[in-house]
């Protein structure tokens, strides 16, 4: 019987109750233990998704530790499954249909209306506040009847189903591997939009990338796709500059073994570079990436800094040079429009992201964590 029959016939029907399972996080910077949860019926504008992988972020560790949130939590922002049951105000999500979960907005605000939705006025409601941002309700909770905050990104994903919305779900090819599409939803979609929706970067635009992570990586087969004509990562972890080369990066640079950074992109590039991406979020890394630029060159940056951090460019030389300088959320992506185009991409055999890929059981979630803080794996994917 499908969840969908069971909404309908079980005892529970009348609340539209859905047994499953859950990470959930019960203090910050605690582990996670996989607990017997129960989700409502979708809303009038929800969706019952059965989730069938889910890719482990940079931001999921961040909210994990020290960053404020609402607990008990489920993080997961990265989210992929098979559609179960849709409200009734759903129109373009079916049961059955293949989807990704990518992070949510209001659909009203100006930034919205003009197809921004990265920029949205109510981003962090949306997405950090892990509840519904209009009532301030959950649709989990666990045993008791403890309420457990399940709407992060719109969706908490570390899961065996989640309720999201219409607004932040992205039908997808079923020809396409589900179990790894998740990250298309946020890190993927990040490194690959900075350079094609951002930075705008094509054909013989030289590119230098800080950071080889799943983001960097990630600009690098986007860069390639760009037809760049120069691709320069500078990253410390050696089998990391081999993958990049591999994906199509034209030069590689490990910090730790020159006397001047700068000077060695520049070397491996056409004397500077026209775009610069930073996805460490390191002071020092961005003032670098600044200082390899062209005249009129861009600067893009996307990872995330400590909060104190303060951006590193002298004024009047950005001013000289008119080069540009602009932090980067989710890429500038559309997810509804750009998703898809990524899955094409992978499809073609043009972004092969399923090299940075490596795959858990869901029930050794933190050991997956344990390897993203400690660099063991490049983008976990909890297989649910």
């Amino acid at each position: 019987m499908s969840i969908a029959d069971a909404l309908r016939e079980s005892p529970g029907a009348e609340r539209g109750v859905v047994a499953g399972r859950a990470a959930v996080l019960s203090s910050p910077g605690g582990t996670f233990t996989i607990e017997d949860v129960s989700l409502q019926k979708p809303r009038r504008d929800e969706i019952l998704v059965r989730v069938v992988g889910v890719g482990v972020c940079h931001t999921d560790v961040v909210c994990r530790g020290d960053f404020p949130m609402p607990m008990p939590v489920v993080l997961g922002h990265e989210g992929a499954g098979i559609v179960e049951a849709v409200g009734s105000g759903v129109t373009h999500v079916r049961p059955g249909d293949h989807v990704v979960m990518s992070f949510d907005s209001c659909g009203a605000c100006p930034n919205c209306a003009r197809s921004a939705p990265s920029y949205c006025y109510n981003f962090m409601a949306s997405n950090f506040g892990a509840v519904r941002p209009g009532d301030g309700s959950t649709p989990m909770s666990r045993g008791g009847g403890e309420a457990v905050n399940a709407r992060f990104f719109g969706q908490s994903s570390f899961a065996t189903h989640l309720i999201a919305r219409e607004r932040n779900t992205v039908v997808v090819p079923k020809q396409a591997p589900l179990e790894i599409l998740g990250p298309l939803g946020c890190g993927i979609q990040t490194g690959a939009g900075s350079i094609l929706n951002s930075l705008k970067v094509g054909r013989g635009d030289a590119v230098a990338i800080f950071g080889a992570g799943a983001v960097g990586l990630s600009a690098v087969m986007a860069a390639r796709i760009a037809e760049a004509s120069h691709v320069v990562v500078v990253e410390p972890n050696a089998a990391r500059r081999d993958l990049a080369l591999e994906l199509g990066a034209t030069a590689v640079v490990d910090p730790r073994g020159v006397e001047d950074v700068v000077a060695a992109v520049k070397a491996a590039g056409p004397g500077g570079v026209t775009h610069a991406l930073d996805t460490t979020g390191i002071p020092a890394v961005i003032g670098n990436a600044f200082q390899t630029l062209l005249p009129n060159g861009q600067l893009g940056f996307v990872g995330m800094p400590p909060p104190d951090a303060m951006l590193p460019v002298n004024i009047m030389d950005m001013l000289v040079r008119g080069a540009g300088v602009k932090a980067y959320t989710e890429g500038d992506s559309d997810p509804e429009v750009f998703i898809p185009q990524l899955v094409n991409y992978y499809l073609e055999g043009r972004l092969p992201f399923d090299r940075l890929v490596k795959r858990y059981r869901f029930e050794d979630i933190n050991e997956a964590f344990d390897d993203t803080v400690a660099g063991r794996a490049i983008k976990p994917v909890l297989v649910i």
